[in-house]
């Protein structure tokens, strides 16, 4: 406590049961010390009677008053991704965010990103079925040895017959052997990958499905194929997963990006708007294309393409329930619109204006090539998040210091040249 010296802290907190399944709040403060270092410094584990979003504050309240601490001086929270922990309405970082609202939480970009896909298949009921659809049928093709040996040879003979086509091209890393790559809720690129290798691999496993609903030794099992196999054959199928691929595929390099150990904040921040304009631009100006993708891979594979120009008929609705729009409607706005305005407003909900004044303003002070970075407003724009703490009269004078220190460290002071 004398090391914190009664100063800002930001508050790191983690809770899990103990070998006796008793809940328990591990603690951490992250603090400036006398020295100017930044210091993590574990001060205590709590048992909690339950994980509910208020429980854990009253337990954390109650052990920072017994250190002389308050709430009031949070500056900045850090958890997991769990809803209790992160709600925006009864979350732990809302209810202590109300009593210090400049305590700010920043949640890890990379699991943003990756949760972003999860809330728009809560939104849709078409990307919901595909992420269902895909990880039902690589569970039941990829459900023995001997399956997976059907898959192999059979992918094996259909690159050969590209090949003897003219319609791949050979060199060193190209048409090498795919994996069923099954998808987790919160793995974006694993998604972005299992939709990719599908469609890769989509005869082959057209293939195994036929081979199962023949020769697979329960009813069951067949059934199950009889149903997938009939369900993947249809165009909508087709169109789900050539757009899924490719919505994805725009966010892919910034999903990588972000799992970087050594991140470029400012980076990461610009590469988040470069990934918006480009679901835009896919938006505005990439539909027949998409169209044209899908309508190829149909007759490639010998899947009925329906007209567009007719009324749409929704196959899990019942038939008395008669829509008025044309199947050009439902899958140009219901779909395809719907689910790029959906992942861009995901985007935008979770990368918001003040994550980004914050981090920008944060990588403006990185002294790299001789404080490239540095930019007075932006900074100024992160200061004013925090308007108790910095009135009008200490803006006025916080912008005279910041114009004297970037002409200290940049062309008087030696020791900062090699930075």
């Amino acid at each position: 406590m004398d090391d914190v010296n009664g100063d800002f802290f930001a508050l790191l907190v983690d809770e899990s049961c103990d070998v006796s399944r008793k809940e328990q709040l591990a603690i951490v403060l992250r603090y400036v010390n006398r020295c100017g270092s930044v210091v993590e410094h574990f001060i205590g584990i709590v048992h909690v009677r339950n994980t509910s979003a208020l429980c854990l504050k009253e337990a954390i309240v109650d052990y920072l008053a017994q250190h002389s601490l308050s709430l009031s001086y949070v500056r900045g929270q850090c958890y997991d991704g769990a809803s209790n922990m992160q709600g925006d309405f009864r979350g732990l970082k809302t209810l202590i965010q109300q009593e210090s609202k400049f305590a700010y939480s920043i949640h890890c970009f990379a699991h943003q990103l990756q949760l972003t896909l999860v809330a728009v298949s809560k939104k849709c009921l078409e990307v919901g079925e595909l992420v269902l659809l895909v990880s039902n049928i690589l569970n039941i093709v990829g459900g023995s040895f001997k399956r997976m040996d059907d898959l192999r040879e059979s992918q094996a003979e259909k690159v050969q017959e590209a090949l003897d086509m003219g319609e791949l091209e050979t060199g060193r890393g190209l048409n090498q052997e795919l994996g069923l790559a099954r998808a987790a809720d919160t793995r974006w690129g694993s998604h972005y990958k299992s939709f990719k290798n599908f469609i890769s691999m989509f005869g082959s496993i057209i293939d195994v499905l036929d081979t199962i609903v023949v020769d697979a030794r329960t009813l069951e099992e067949r059934a199950k194929a009889k149903g997938y196999l009939s369900t993947c054959q249809t165009f909508e199928v087709a169109f789900m997963l050539h757009l899924m691929r490719d919505v994805l595929g725009i966010t892919n390099e910034l999903n990588t990006s972000l799992q970087k150990k050594e991140q470029d904040i400012a980076n990461a921040i610009l590469l988040v708007e470069v990934a918006k304009k480009r679901l835009q631009k896919l938006r505005e100006e990439k539909w027949g294309l998409l169209v044209d993708k899908v309508s190829a891979f149909c007759v490639k594979y010998n899947i009925s393409i329906p007209n567009f120009d007719d009324f749409y008929v929704n196959s899990g609705r019942s038939r008395r329930k008669v829509v008025d729009h044309t199947i050009l409607h439902h899958y140009r706005v219901d779909i395809f619109f719907k689910i790029i305005d959906w992942q861009v407003q995901e985007l935008n909900a979770r990368f918001n204006e003040v994550t980004t004044n914050l981090l920008v303003g944060v990588a403006c002070l990185n002294p790299v090539d001789s404080f490239s970075s540095f930019d007075i407003n932006k900074i100024l724009m992160m200061v004013e998040l925090y308007p108790d703490d910095f009135d009008e009269n200490i803006m006025v004078t916080l912008k005279n210091q910041l114009e004297t220190y970037i002409v200290d460290v940049r062309d008087v002071d030696k020791r900062f040249s090699n930075l």
